[in-house]
């Protein structure tokens, strides 16, 4: 057993896991395989690049998504103080400016002078650990093999896409108008409403568009909570007007007129000069989805920064492979961290980076770990990975669903949410506070 941790990939999970353990006066080796060796979607060599959305999700007091991020608040997460640091209007969510989020990471973590950044391709996992394997869902097909082997089986995957992002410069804000939905915060999302007439023709022109084509051995199998906007058209003509689209609660300031349905555009950076289109997720050819986005009221001469694209997500099958400590049943001192390890999204990839670093810092100071308590996020997540059935198993965001609660009985939604929020983060400072490793607060 080595007396330092290593971490295989300096992503949302990685960057996290080796922070904290720096934290703790742990050396760690971090190995970040960017600039040396890149992928499909990544753009810079930084680490924690967000390539989806620039959204850490639901910021709303007593939300499941705002206790995980209070849970790491109280961890000093470098994750969260980023994104709190570095954030852009977004109403009730926390969405961020990409590129400032993911510098003051990738400085920290260099700076750091319990961490080593090494900037190379790993294509063996060492002999020795603690190793926290945290390469997410672009692992490279070198070190994606060396994993199959390793856990004894297949990844399981499933697809993700990514919205397109528009030059703020080249909307036509005569046809678009900022608003709050519910008048709840402030007017941060720009909004492009549509008649019945354009939203039908738009649904068309969607449906007949050309898709980019799966290879004959690839089966496509989408996250539920990211569907391609084309898939979900497949689900109906008012599928997009019931999700994405839905109008309710947005009339126009300037005629007071509530649209047949809206197209939502959410800052990607501080200085608001690019937008993306909220739920915009698809798998259109680029000429296609210039063409029929073109179709949106006041995006007829976008511009575009990025144009949405699909990429294959992989993780293993936790339940059947990990223990709630988040480290292989068949190969201790080995940890998984982040997406692959079967959550879906940003915070919740860097909460196990977390609580992996966490377990691997108990045993290296020989210490005894257990998870944070089922009614707490974090625990509720680890649940979810290690005790669900390996059958069928799925990716999973933070939901009120995954949390252990006990006398809740409360007809009234906000008040039971309020309670399960102040129950789970007493019970997580009671956790923090019993552990034997240090914490800084």
């Amino acid at each position: 057993m080595n007396d330092f941790l290593t971490v295989i990939g300096a992503g949302l999970a990685g960057s996290e896991a080796a922070w904290q353990a720096a934290e703790r006066g742990v050396r760690v080796v971090l190995y970040e395989m960017r600039p040396v060796v890149s992928n499909p979607v990544h753009k810079t060599e930084n680490c924690a690049e967000l390539v989806c959305s620039n959204s850490l999700g639901n910021n709303h007091a007593h939300s499941a998504p705002f206790i995980l991020k209070e849970e790491l608040r109280s961890f000093n997460s470098i994750i969260i103080a980023s994104g709190d640091k570095n954030s852009v209007p977004a109403g009730s969510a926390l969405a961020v400016d990409r590129d400032l989020f993911s510098q003051e990471i990738t400085e920290k973590l260099a700076s750091h002078p319990n961490i080593t950044l090494k900037r190379e391709e790993i294509v063996e996992i060492p002999q020795e650990g603690p190793v926290i394997i945290s390469t997410g869902p672009l692992t490279s097909p070198k070190l994606s093999e060396q994993i199959s082997k390793l856990i004894g089986q297949e990844y399981l995957y499933f697809y993700d896409a990514l919205s397109p992002i528009v030059n703020a410069d080249s909307i036509d804000y005569d046809k678009a108008f900022f608003a709050s939905r519910y008048d709840k915060g402030d007017a941060d999302y720009l909004n492009c409403p549509m008649s019945e007439e354009q939203y039908y023709k738009f649904i068309r022109e969607l449906k007949a568009a050309e898709k980019v084509q799966f290879a004959s051995f690839e089966k496509p199998v989408y996250f539920e909570g990211c569907m391609p906007i084309e898939v979900l058209v497949d689900r109906g003509d008012r599928t997009l007007a019931f999700g994405p689209l839905k109008p309710v609660g947005l009339p126009d300031p300037k005629t007071g007129k509530i649209a047949y349905a809206v197209v939502q555009l959410r800052r990607e950076n501080r200085d608001s000069s690019a937008y993306n289109l909220v739920g915009f997720q698809t798998k259109l050819t680029y000429p296609e989805q210039k063409r029929i986005f073109s179709m949106i009221p006041g995006l007829e001469n976008a511009e575009f920064f990025r144009l949405g694209a699909i990429h294959r997500n992989t993780f293993i099958n936790s339940p059947s492979l990990l223990t709630n400590e988040l480290e292989l049943k068949s190969h201790p001192g080995n940890y998984f961290a982040g997406q692959i390890t079967g959550v879906e999204g940003y915070v919740e990839s860097c909460a196990m980076g977390l609580l992996a670093s966490l377990s691997a810092v108990a045993k290296i100071s020989g210490q005894s770990f257990a998870p944070p308590p089922t009614d707490t996020a974090l625990g509720a997540l680890i649940n979810y990975l290690t005790t669900s059935r390996s059958k069928g198993f799925q990716p999973m965001n933070i939901n009120f669903g995954l949390f252990w609660v006990q006398d809740m009985k409360i007809r009234d939604k906000k008040m039971r949410n309020e309670k399960i929020a102040m129950n789970a983060l007493e019970k997580i400072k009671e956790w923090k506070d019993g552990l034997s490793i240090p914490v800084r607060s």
